[in-house]
């Protein structure tokens, strides 16, 4: 439960702006300055926040960013690794997912891959109470639905 100070110092929230930006590509131009101007935010101070925060990963990667408005015209954001779908394409190779998955495979991955793909989600702040087998289970559903094909290893 919240304290009576935490309660009287929250700042009112304008608004959650959630978005896709390439990592290192933040600019005020689409699709993040329409985004955030229309809440009067601070377009520069953000780009500049986001491609630091971004620097580790390599460029065009996208990342998704929850951007929380406030009243007063501040921001707060929570930037999260590439979704799991990018990582599995990344890593079998393809453009895209099968037409018909369990019907025909676009491709097959290794065990080795979901795990390293699982470390690297662990990292989320969504995810990081989540025990790694757990995540390593939602991974080969997420494949297995995109028509990826998981081995034990490669032939």
């Amino acid at each position: 439960m919240a304290t009576l100070k935490e309660i009287l110092t929250r700042r009112p929230v304008s608004a959650t702006i959630r978005l896709t930006v390439p990592a290192g590509g933040a600019r005020p131009a689409p699709p993040v300055g329409p985004a955030l101007g229309q809440y009067r935010l601070n377009l520069m101070a953000f780009c500049k926040d986001f491609n630091a925060r971004t620097q580790k990963y390599k460029p065009d990667t996208p990342m998704s960013v929850t951007i929380t408005a406030f009243k007063d015209n501040t921001f707060e954001f929570t930037v999260k690794s590439p979704s799991v779908t990018w990582y599995l394409k990344k890593a079998a190779g393809v453009e895209n997912g099968s037409g018909r998955p369990g019907h025909v495979s676009a491709s097959t991955i290794t065990l080795k891959h979901v795990y390293e793909i699982a470390k690297v989600k662990q990292q989320d702040p969504y995810c990081q109470y989540m025990p790694l087998e757990s995540i390593c289970k939602s991974i080969i559903g997420t494949a297995n639905s995109m028509g990826i094909k998981v081995q034990k290893e490669l032939d």
